[in-house]
């Protein structure tokens, strides 16, 4: 058994895999296995993989389930200490999982760590997926140190200390296979989209931590499977945070919080409109439709979750500070307000 395996889920991806997992190779040798999870590609990556690297272990799925399914059906044939579920549109840098590793076995309280993720087409500024460490606002929207909505800041060293986050990014997150399985992995129902963020709520809901560790660092080039900018992403956006809310709220805030997420999604779905979006106008309504329809579900998740409340929550709205008070970097966020 390998002590970490760094998984890497693909689906049409070969150009990626031809850029990028010669590096994860050469800089991960002595570290970890790397391991190739393709999601019933229908490409030639299969062909590339045993022409190009026949020494790579690669796991066929049987279908395309997203990225969630996708990594679930995988993992549950790996067997290592700790899995890092790593995108394929990722270059990584020389040393860059055994810090992760070293700051986990530290402490046997953390399930899951990121890297600092810049971006591979600017790698002096932080990249939208994960960047210095991902929270969350009491409304449930997310953002991370260095990414609040469309502003990515300039890697400065402001984030280069090593601090508990909210979530880690499913591009590169390093989790602890017990904990992985024993929290019953990435919700199949979300396809893709937020569910690293489920995940990680729910293991801080079990009591563990979530950390972020800037001395690893790697370069994400982002929008490898959807466009940055598409109503399909919109739809599992809104659809998924609505879900890991009602999953993982506590009782007392649930109500509360969810009848301000329909009148604020309300409004975000107008704006979409008045600005010529209407596909994502629509979008935003079939992902409430959709949400409804899985309250039995949802309702059955939140007795296995026990919900309770939990640290690193912005007890503010991230949305007004940023559009109405104009605060763009996260060091603008007054510290008391993080929970």
């Amino acid at each position: 058994m390998s002590k970490t395996a760094v998984v890497i889920l693909n689906y049409n991806g070969r150009s990626f895999l031809e850029r990028f997992l010669p590096v994860v190779l050469a800089a991960t040798a002595n570290d970890a296995e790397v391991i190739i999870a393709d999601n019933a590609s229908t490409d030639d990556s299969f062909a590339f993989m045993q022409t190009h690297f026949p020494g790579v272990r690669v796991i066929q799925n049987p279908n395309n389930g997203g990225f969630s399914t996708g990594y679930n059906q995988a993992l549950r044939q790996i067997e290592a200490d700790y899995y890092v579920l790593l995108n394929s549109d990722i270059e990584v840098t020389p040393g860059w999982v055994k810090p992760v590793i070293d700051l986990m076995e530290s402490d046997q309280n953390i399930a899951a760590c990121q890297p600092k993720i810049l971006s591979y087409h600017q790698k002096t500024h932080f990249e939208y997926a994960g960047a210095g460490g991902g929270f969350i606002d009491k409304y449930g929207y997310p953002f991370c140190r260095g990414r609040l909505f469309q502003t990515l800041e300039e890697d400065k060293g402001q984030y280069n200390d090593t601090i508990e986050v909210f979530w880690a990014s499913g591009a590169c997150m390093f989790v602890r296979a017990e904990l992985y399985h024993a929290a019953g992995g990435l919700d199949d129902t979300f396809f893709a989209h937020m569910e690293e963020i489920d995940i990680c709520w729910r293991l801080k809901n079990q009591g563990y931590k979530i950390m972020y560790c800037p001395q690893s660092v790697v370069y994400h080039v982002g929008g490898g499977t959807l466009p940055k900018i598409s109503s399909r992403k919109t739809y599992l956006n809104f659809r998924n945070n609505l879900s890991l809310l009602y999953k993982n709220l506590p009782a007392d805030l649930l109500p509360y919080i969810i009848i301000s997420r329909l009148f604020l999604d309300g409004i975000a779905s107008f704006k979409f409109l008045f600005e010529g979006g209407v596909a994502d106008f629509f979008a935003v309504m079939r992902a409430h439709l959709h949400f409804y329809r899985k309250l039995p579900y949802l309702r059955k998740k939140r007795k296995e979750q026990l919900p309770k409340m939990v640290t690193q929550i912005y007890s503010r709205n991230i949305v007004m500070d940023y559009f109405v008070k104009k605060h763009r970097h996260f060091t603008d966020l007054h510290k008391e307000y993080f929970t």
